[in-house]
């Protein structure tokens, strides 16, 4: 039986087509980007093309797109050098409850520093208020980072009413975009944005690689020193193979755009084929509305999510909990969402792609019902 892959969230195969662009880098093209002959001048010339590629899909120049090594260290990028460049300023910083590890982790560190952090609540559906937001700015706010959508549930927040606000009290805004690029349209100036962060390995490029957009005229401490890189932004010989293949990914993902209505349509068609099924048995978490096209979080009532996926091993999906010697423990997402623990501990997050088909969302559905004890 073939296998079903649910679970592009966490992460996308390589699409072929960037797969070809990226093997003449891999297999004839070995100068580095910094050498002055024709290798050299080749390898620069395809991490330039990379770069307007990407700066194409968000709406941007090319100049304010950094190729980092994915979302976590962009996410490190912004965090720390805003912390460190304007500490004289102030040393508050706003973001939300639902945040990625890849944002948590690097504010719980910034704390051990002497930052103060406000973490802001969301409601049911995961969706932060902005004029809560608003509430938490202070005098000493040096920077807002909310993320763009949440991995889990798929909740898309008001980035562009946040970022409004941002602007009006003369805050850096940052945006972690990661599952969102390719899924949904974005514009950093329509979005009041001074940074956001792009991980390629969420729409069909490598693992590995992302990008991070600095607004022109926005200058924080690099995250990296050495050599001159990136403009001076981000030392280290740039990886070509890698830049050319998150160009491509998002090339295609702006000429793919369109593909994303069939997605939607196809995950609310999963979603009506679950409810059919399992009745009150199911719940979703979040809503259909203000969330991504591909993501469909929800609970099996009752039962644990886990025990479920290790029934149906031919399906790939993500649970919402963690069941250690018994005990059940939700995602923080979940947590602040005010999910309870007999809903929480059943929640399987399906996120589909831009290969998953109505067949395979059939056959899922027949899997989970033979599997689920309800």
């Amino acid at each position: 039986m073939e296998k079903i892959y649910l679970d592009y969230n966490a992460s996308t195969p390589i699409a072929p087509e960037v797969r070809e662009a990226m093997l003449p880098f891999l297999e004839q093209h070995y100068g580095n980007p910094s050498a002055l002959h024709f290798e050299g001048i080749h390898a620069k010339q395809a991490v330039e093309n990379g770069r307007k590629q990407v700066a194409s899909l968000l709406q941007c120049e090319p100049n304010e797109v950094i190729f980092t090594s994915g979302g976590s260290e962009s996410n490190n990028y912004v965090l720390k050098g805003v912390f460190t460049t304007f500490r004289n300023k102030g040393n508050h910083i706003i973001t939300t409850t639902i945040e990625h590890p890849a944002i948590m982790n690097p504010c719980h560190f910034l704390e051990s520093l002497g930052a103060k952090i406000t973490y802001v609540p969301v409601d049911q559906n995961g969706r932060v208020n902005p004029d809560d937001i608003k509430k938490a700015i202070t005098d000493e706010t040096i920077l807002i980072t909310v993320m763009h959508s949440n991995n889990e549930v798929g909740t898309i927040q008001p980035i562009k009413e946040i970022g409004k606000i941002a602007k009006e009290h003369n805050i850096l805004f940052h945006t972690d975009a990661s599952q969102s690029v390719g899924k949904i349209p974005i514009d950093v100036k329509d979005l009041h944005i001074d940074f956001l962060t792009v991980a390629g390995h969420k729409l069909y490029a490598p693992k590995g690689v992302g990008a991070l957009y600095i607004r022109e005229g926005v200058e924080i401490e690099s995250l990296i020193n050495g050599a001159g890189h990136e403009s001076g932004r981000r030392a280290g010989t740039e990886n070509v193979v890698f830049a050319v293949g998150l160009g491509e990914a998002c090339e295609l993902a702006k000429r793919s755009m369109s593909r994303n209505k069939e997605i939607l349509d196809l995950r609310n068609y999963f979603w009506d084929q679950l409810q059919t099924t399992f009745n009150k048995n199911i719940v979703i978490n979040g809503n259909l509305e203000d969330t991504l096209p591909n993501t469909l979080n929800v609970s099996f009532v009752g039962q644990i999510g886990g025990d479920i996926l290790a029934q149906v091993p031919d399906i790939a999906a993500s649970t919402g909990s963690a069941c250690h010697s018994g005990t059940v423990t939700l995602s923080p997402v979940l947590e602040a969402m005010g999910i309870t623990e007999h809903v929480g501990k059943g929640t399987i997050r399906f996120s589909l792609g831009r290969y998953t088909t109505k067949e395979e969302v059939d056959r899922a559905v027949h899997l989970f019902r033979e599997a689920v004890n309800i």
